[in-house]
């Protein structure tokens, strides 16, 4: 996992991954079916359900 290859996995808490959201792809558009409301299927610009901050660019996000 990218988490793991970035070394310090024990030190990282969420407050960090959000104030470095560079480090992460926004997935913008798409779904994932039909699971009961957009919020949980429907990725947008910024945090959403289906992929949260979206995915690493590399070990930068960590």
């Amino acid at each position: 996992s990218v988490f793991a290859l970035a070394g310090n996995a024990s030190s990282i808490n969420t407050s960090h991954l959000y104030s470095h959201t560079t480090g992460f792809y926004d997935v913008k558009s798409g779904s994932n079916g039909s699971c009961g409301g957009s919020y949980l299927c429907t990725g947008v610009t910024g945090y959403d359900g289906p992929t949260g901050l979206g995915t690493p660019k590399s070990t930068s996000a960590f």
